[in-house]
Order: structure tokens, then C-alpha cells, then sequence
């Protein structure tokens, strides 16, 4: 990945607190995201962009470390801290600490069946038991509406990964066939070479690390024990769920090789931007307009909400840009026992056209009222005076 500045790719200040940088990260992904942009590679690539700014941005230890060290931070080597609860992954597990793993928990079986959806290759995988590799963890993006994300929704994703081949069981060797020592580095998986005073070790070029290779390989991985295959898996996300959220699936990464054990697969969501409400944490906010005569005189109308209808009482003599509070009819909250509330601004219409006798009674109104003879309110004019 680039590096690029992550504040620049959010377009947000260095001092942007969590609220603004999850807005801004809200809209970038929208901008971006590969289902608004089908077949755009540069819209994909920014999308893999932003979501990696806000992974680490929203993260108080990560960020530290950003503001500190760059994106350095989150490489290897370089004298850069990178210890227990700090910021890179564990070194041969093929997998990584994750503070945003929210859910440990997620999901159905997965089959055979069609590729598709955006997918990409997270990590590399590790060391495994045994001198094998563990296989690397992936990604899957997923864009759901703002409905789904409130009642909480399964999703059945389609996409392509290495998997275990079925002739050899994933040993790499052909039937019949067996592991053998590396001759070459007899087993160690490394071999050691000199450069005069320093000796230097590096993985053995024949068996890859695993210290074993296969008499004969198999004819259908050629040895690999892996082969790339279309896979489903059914998704269940939870209620409460927003852009940025990520779910793991633990084991639905890319198998691993030699005995090493399958990595993670991360589903990482975008919400869709809604017609009506926008959200704002757990809250929901929406504009209702309302006829000049129900703000004059009160009454009660029906608002929608994501759940249904309910009942909003208008007080008489409402302003227009008056907001109301529905209470308990925003988004659930993930950590559970806790809805958010649906605000409700209104804003009052004044008709575009009235007919002769609508005119004339409100012309009458008028002037009762003695609206013809003070068209402001007092409290602005004694505001104004000082300015005629």
C-alpha cells in the first residue's frame, strides 16, 4: 500500500476527534466503494486506501503510533514498537492482534459455488506446526443498507481462495507418495551461509522453510497441497453494525500448506447512505416537512422510522426547525441493551399557491392579527432598529 499521509486520505485534520474521523472515513468509503465503482481499479485501490487510514486512525495505540513514527509504525524491523497489545502482527501464527475484531463470533458453513464480490489478500501466512505455513488471512467487502444494519441480517458471500486439495489432502504428495527430509537443509528449513566474517541464515530455497518435501508431487496442486477454488459462506451480521465495522470468521481464510492451519477471513462493511435518515452514532436524524396550519394550531402526525410508524405530537404555535426526540427508535446498540433515538426535525411549508377565497381569509388574518401592519416579529425588529 502507498504511503500516503492517512489524515490526507480521510481528508480530515491531524486533531480530528472519533466522531468526525468516522464520518469522514463514512463518506470516503461510500465515494469509493467497488459496488459504485464496477470496474474502476483506481476507486478499488482508494477504498483498500481509506479503510487501512481508518483502521489505524481509529485506534488510540495505532494512532500514537502513526503520529509518531509514520507508517514505519506498522512495518517490520526498524526499531519500532511493536510489542504485546501494540501494532503489528504476531510473528509465525500467519494471523495478527486485531483491535477491531469486535465480533469473535459469526458465521454458518460454507460450500462449493460461484466466485465474485470484492476480495483481496490480507496478510501472508506464518510458520505452522511441523515446519508447515499457515495460510494468510483475507478480506471480504460488504455493502448492506441501513434497514439491515438496524435489524441485524444473513448474507451469503461468493469468492475464491486456496483451499486444501482433495486428491492429496493438502500434503502436496501424489497418493502413494510421502514427505521426505530436505536434503538440502536436512530438515532445519534454513540453510546458513558465510560472507566472510558474518554468517548469514535464510530459508531453505528447496522446501520453503518446512524442513520436508514430497517424493513425488501431486499431480493436481503440483505439490502445493492447495488449489484455488469459488466458495460460499452464509454471514450473519449482528444489529448495530456500521461502515468500518469488521467481522472474522476464524478459519475461512486461505488454507495453509504442510499441516499449517487456515487463516482468518475479515468481512469489512460499508452502510449504504439512506433516502431519508442520516445516522449519527446510534441516533437517527431525519427532516419532516409539515403544513403551516398543523405548526399554527398542533395536532398529531405519523413519522416513518426504520421499525414502522409512530405517532409525533406537534404542539401548536411550532417553529419551523424545531426538532422532536422518538425515543428508543434509533440504531441497537452492539454491546446490546441500549436503542439509540430517532430525531425528528420539521420544517413548515408555505403554500406555493392559494385560491381567490384562501387569499382573502388569510388576507383577513392578516389583518386581525395585525400581520399587514408588523410583517416581523417584535423581538427582531427591537434587534434590527439600531441598523435603519
Amino acid at each position: 500500500m502507498a504511503k500516503e499521509d492517512y489524515y490526507e486520505l480521510l481528508g480530515v485534520e491531524k486533531g480530528v476527534d472519533a466522531d468526525a474521523l468516522k464520518k469522514a472515513y463514512r463518506k470516503k468509503a461510500v465515494q469509493y466503494h467497488p459496488d459504485k465503482n464496477p470496474g474502476n481499479k483506481e476507486a478499488e485501490e482508494m477504498f483498500k486506501k481509506v479503510s487501512h487510514a481508518y483502521e489505524v486512525l481509529s485506534d488510540p495505540e495505532k494512532r500514537v503510533a502513526y503520529d509518531r513514527y509514520g507508517a514505519a509504525a506498522f512495518e517490520g524491523g526498524g526499531g519500532v514498537p511493536r510489542g504485546p497489545g501494540g501494532f503489528g502482527g504476531g510473528g509465525g501464527s500467519g494471523g495478527f492482534h486485531d483491535p477491531f475484531d469486535i465480533f469473535r463470533e459469526v458465521f454458518g458453513q460454507q460450500g462449493g459455488g460461484g466466485g465474485g464480490g470484492i476480495f483481496d489478500e490480507m496478510f501472508g501466512g506464518g510458520g505452522g506446526r511441523e515446519g508447515g505455513r499457515d495460510g494468510a488471512d483475507l478480506r471480504y467487502d460488504l455493502e448492506i443498507t441501513l434497514e439491515e444494519a438496524a435489524r441485524g441480517v444473513e448474507k451469503e458471500i461468493s469468492f475464491r481462495k486456496a483451499m486444501a486439495c482433495d486428491r492429496c489432502d493438502g500434503s502436496g504428495a501424489e497418493p502413494g507418495s510421502k514427505r521426505v527430509t530436505c536434503p538440502t537443509c536436512r530438515g532445519h528449513g534454513q540453510i546458513r551461509r558465510s560472507g566472510g566474517i558474518i554468517t548469514f541464515t535464510q530459508t531453505c530455497p528447496t522446501c520453503g522453510g518446512a524442513g520436508t518435501k514430497v517424493e513425488k508431487p501431486c499431480t493436481q496442486c503440483r505439490g502445493e497441497g492447495r488449489v484455488a477454488k469459488n466458495t460460499k459462506l452464509n454471514v450473519r451480521i449482528p444489529p448495530g453494525v456500521d461502515t468500518g465495522s469488521r467481522l472474522r470468521s476464524s478459519g475461512n481464510g486461505e488454507a495453509g500448506m504442510a499441516g499449517g492451519q487456515s487463516g482468518d477471513l475479515y468481512i469489512v462493511l460499508a452502510v449504504k447512505e439512506h433516502e431519508l435518515f442520516e445516522r449519527q452514532g446510534d441516533d437517527l436524524f431525519c427532516e419532516i416537512p409539515i403544513k403551516f396550519t398543523l405548526a399554527t394550531l398542533g395536532g398529531n402526525i405519523e413519522v416513518p422510522t426504520l421499525f414502522g410508524k409512530a405517532s409525533l405530537k406537534i404542539p401548536t404555535a411550532t417553529q419551523s426547525g424545531t426538532t422532536f426526540r422518538l425515543r428508543s427508535k434509533g440504531m441497537p446498540s452492539l454491546r446490546g441493551g441500549h436503542q439509540g433515538d430517532q430525531l425528528v426535525r420539521v420544517s413548515v411549508e408555505v403554500p406555493q399557491s392559494l385560491t381567490g377565497e384562501q387569499k382573502k381569509i388569510l388576507e383577513e388574518f392578516a389583518r386581525v392579527s395585525g400581520d399587514a401592519a408588523e410583517p416581523t416579529s417584535k423581538s427582531f425588529f427591537e434587534k434590527a432598529k439600531k441598523f435603519f
